[in-house]
């Protein structure tokens, strides 16, 4: 594996897990800014803005500017703008998503709005109810498009595991038997996204993440080298079994944060 021109990070499983940050994050981090070697943070967490993912990095001592922060939502808002213009969209999510498609230029219809949407995206939502699950529905058999910021069905909190975005998508899919385009990982579109922003191109760049189904999935899809980090899903002994099972395998192994460091490092040595 050449050095990269960037890295694209997975954050949850790989450089924290919830409110605890991964032994060695910030001084892998602040080490590759030294470096000059740019660091970009890839989310399928539609909630949260950039400005709210920066600072929870930042309090635990990870450097990020929400310039660096990628998230499914403003992929989605991208997506969106490019391919429904100056469109109407009915939205199922939570403040990140409805930020991005507003600065996007979409017009968000609301629940008491008789207009119809073009569009409808739907991500992370816990205030879920059956008036939006409606809503959505009409809209989607009148012919709106549907776009899903991420298929991941569960959601680990401190609580425990919680539904996430892609249960709420399959809800809408049972209903009307319409597969949505789906943006985040393990789909090309949110790295794609990532890509373009970081201005690279996709075998200049390193994908690191903790999850095979979603992150390596991904860097595959997008033509990015992968680095599956065991810091989160996978541990020493099931690695192989669970990328034989997503069907995607890593370009390099590291057990945790320090030894991706030594990876990076070797790659510099060796050019």
């Amino acid at each position: 594996m050449r050095l990269p021109k960037a890295l694209l990070f997975d954050l949850d499983g790989t450089l924290y897990r919830g409110t605890e940050c991964v032994p060695g994050a910030g001084r892998l981090i602040s080490s590759l800014q030294q470096r000059d070697i740019p660091c970009w943070y890839v989310t399928n967490n539609s909630s949260r803005t950039p400005e709210e993912v920066s600072q929870h990095l930042n309090e635990m001592n990870i450097p990020a500017a929400p310039q660096q922060v990628i998230t499914s939502s403003l992929a989605a808002a991208d997506y969106a703008k490019r391919h429904f213009a100056a469109a109407s969209a009915y939205v199922i999510g939570e403040s990140g998503l409805r930020q991005a498609l507003t600065k996007a230029g979409l017009h968000l219809i609301s629940d008491a709005d008789a207009t119809p949407a073009s569009v409808v995206v739907s991500g992370i939502d816990r205030d879920f109810t059956y008036l939006k699950l409606a809503n959505a529905v009409r809209h989607m058999l009148n012919g709106a498009a549907y776009l899903l910021t991420n298929p991941d069905k569960l959601l680990p909190t401190e609580k425990g595991l919680m539904p996430g975005a892609g249960t709420i998508g399959a809800a809408l899919t049972a209903a009307t038997g319409i597969s949505p385009t789906v943006i985040g990982k393990p789909s090309a579109v949110l790295m794609d996204y990532a890509l373009k922003r970081a201005g690279v191109l996709p075998e200049e760049t390193w994908a690191v993440g903790d999850n095979p189904f979603t992150d390596i999935a991904a860097a595959r899809a997008a033509g990015c080298p992968s680095v599956l980090t065991l810091t989160g899903l996978c541990t020493a002994s099931d690695w192989e079994a669970k990328c034989r099972e997503a069907d995607a395998f890593p370009d390099a192994v590291c057990a945790d944060l320090d030894e991706l460091d030594i990876l990076l490092r070797t790659a510099a040595s060796d050019q």
